[in-house]
């Protein structure tokens, strides 16, 4: 039914709202900011150069599994609660998470979040580029929390791995939906990941998210509708969302779910483990 169905506003929170309620002692901002090599920016230099008043910064790199060779996957419950907790974020916070592109990495930080067990989380609509535009104040330097609590709980069933992937497709069950940009999908750009080779999943559909975001906000919603079709997704059938490495696949998450959609699973290891496996078949098949 049309009147239940969630607006994206629901997941976001506005320049304004965060200008009001900073200071708030149950707000955790969050810098969620991640930088492809190719973009040639430094997320931790610009976090410490400018950033929003009290915010702390999420590295999705750092809060990883270590024990893994592919890049930022999630860690575990634990490694979690302990890295988030020292930065003095408690699962009970308003947490509010932004990134320096608009609406890039920041739907990352909010699914994992989620995922882990905070109930109020929000991404803040333009992220550090409306802020700035708005006029609103930055600080400098490295904000340090007091350290809390973050209870964190065991992730619901909701991320894929390769066999879930290989199964899904095998059996038809779900679409894989891959947000990689339109050439990388088709294989007539190189990968940004050495070792990775060039091409998609046989089998998956592609969104980019560039095409679900307008000025770091989510499309409304027929226009988000519209490009899912024209991807040739069925928003009504199970969808595995996936792209380079597990980032901005949650783009597509995150508009799903504003249409009603919750995604079946993400597939955190994404291109970046499929396509270096020389094993496993890509689209379009390689020229001898």
């Amino acid at each position: 039914m049309t009147d239940q169905t969630p607006s994206p506003a629901s997941r976001a929170r506005t320049t304004e709202w965060l200008a009001e309620k900073l200071g708030a002692p149950d707000l955790a901002v969050v810098d969620g900011s991640f930088y492809l090599p190719a973009m040639k920016r430094d997320a931790a230099a610009e976090y410490l150069a400018g950033h929003i008043p009290g915010a702390v910064r999420f590295d999705i790199d750092a809060i990883s599994d270590h024990a893994q060779d592919l890049p930022h996957m999630l860690p575990s419950r634990e490694t979690f609660a302990s890295m988030v907790g020292a930065l003095g974020i408690a699962d009970t916070d308003t947490i509010v998470v932004y990134d320096g592109m608009g609406l890039f990495a920041a739907p990352r930080v909010w699914w994992t979040f989620r995922l882990f067990g905070a109930q109020n989380v929000f991404i803040l609509e333009g992220g550090l580029p409306k802020w700035k535009a708005a006029g609103h104040p930055l600080e400098g330097g490295e904000l340090k929390r007091a350290p809390r609590t973050f209870n964190a709980r065991k992730p619901p069933d909701v991320v894929a791995s390769l066999r879930d992937v290989q199964a899904a497709l095998a059996g038809n069950t779900a679409q894989v939906v891959d947000a990689r940009p339109a050439d990388r999908f088709r294989g007539e750009a190189p990968e940004p990941r050495p070792g990775v080779r060039s091409g998609h999943i046989p089998g998956s559909l592609n969104v980019p998210s560039t095409k679900l975001v307008d000025n770091g906000r989510l499309l409304p919603t027929e226009q988000l509708k519209l490009a899912f079709a024209s991807g040739g997704v069925d928003i009504d059938k199970p969808v595995i969302v996936s792209c380079g490495s597990g980032v901005s696949a949650a783009t597509i998450w995150l508009a799903l779910e504003a249409l009603g959609k919750e995604p079946k699973a993400l597939y955190d290891g994404s291109w970046s483990e499929w396509g270096s496996r020389p094993d496993l078949p890509i689209a379009p098949e390689p020229k001898p």
